[in-house]
């Protein structure tokens, strides 16, 4: 038989995992349930003074006075729309591996009622086919997280493809770098770092990361300039094209500025013209420009600066060669 001081831990699990507004447990149900998790028989005082426990402790427990029927939890460390969003998210992430997301969704469904669980279930049926075989993901970002935290390199391979399509690393040396910041953009997460060999930041996609290991050097110590730079790195590197940015100009459509504002972020600056065109402002590099205009060939036009537009003209002409006859 558990002992008496478990009463309060066991009662506020019950109400965690089958209490809610629909679903308000009376004094009787909390009984039977302690009963059936402890083998300890409890009586109805018992009941009233453990839930003063744990509202003493912060909880915020609803009783008969407030429903009219028993109690149940009112407040939780996430609602259960942030829930479902974080659940939707790790299930639809690429670089998250089947087995991992259904780790972290259990574990975050752990934190709603049992009935509410059900309805992340029940509305993702189709198992996400993309998802990446990369086992070593989380365990990339806690080692990462760790060099940058006490501010050591870091050493590690990285891969890439080959011919085949088989994961080989893209030197024999591993890379040893200084960790600055973790990033996400373009749905992936990115190291965000620097090297003493070298003036400009540099990143690698973690996912590609393999054995990283915290090495006992210290990183040097970042101008202003520099922690500035490293802030802004990511926000400039447009679908994070490696190369120096420049300021670019795009004539485009006014109907895909959503489309744009979406892809460019809050700094975008968009001019409207009388034509049912804008013309957009951003800083990003050569590669990530061209590759905007790819995807848009229809509805953008590169303005300036003029060496980039004339790159883009070799681009579209060598394209059109592969097609003509």
């Amino acid at each position: 038989m558990a002992e008496k001081k478990h009463i309060p831990f066991t009662m506020l699990q019950i109400l965690q995992e089958e209490s809610d507004e629909n679903h308000i447990l009376t004094a009787n149900d909390l009984i039977e349930r302690i009963d059936r998790r402890l083998g300890t028989s409890i009586e109805r005082r018992t009941v009233y003074s453990n839930i003063q426990i744990l509202r003493q402790a912060g909880y915020e427990i609803s009783d008969v006075s407030d429903n009219g029927k028993g109690y149940y939890l009112m407040s939780r460390k996430f609602e259960k729309g942030e829930i479902l969003m974080l659940c939707n998210a790790i299930h639809a992430s690429h670089i998250i591996n089947q087995k991992q997301s259904e780790e972290l969704i259990g574990k975050l469904l752990m934190e709603l009622p049992k009935q509410q669980r059900e309805e992340f279930r029940s509305s993702v049926y189709l198992p996400n086919r993309l998802k990446s075989e990369n086992k070593m993901l989380l365990y990339n970002i806690e080692v990462i997280s760790e060099a940058i935290r006490d501010k050591k390199k870091l050493s590690f391979s990285y891969l890439r493809y080959d011919p085949e399509l088989k994961k080989e690393a893209c030197r024999k040396e591993p890379y040893v770098i200084e960790p600055r910041y973790i990033v996400w953009q373009d749905s992936r997460p990115y190291l965000i770092a620097s090297n003493p060999k070298y003036v400009n930041l540099t990143h690698f996609r973690i996912d590609k990361i393999k054995s990283p290991t915290v090495l006992n050097e210290p990183v040097r110590r970042l101008s202003r300039t520099e922690n500035t730079e490293a802030y802004r790195y990511a926000e400039n590197k447009l679908f994070m094209f490696a190369g120096d940015t420049v300021s670019v100009v795009f004539r485009c459509a006014d109907r895909i500025l959503p489309q744009l504002r979406d892809i460019l972020g809050p700094g975008m600056n968009a001019q409207a013209s009388n034509d049912d065109t804008s013309l957009v402002r951003c800083t990003t590099t050569e590669a990530g420009a061209i590759f905007l205009a790819q995807q848009f060939l229809d509805v953008i036009e590169i303005i300036s600066p003029e060496s980039l537009r004339e790159r883009f003209r070799t681009v579209l002409k060598e394209a059109e060669n592969k097609y003509s006859d």
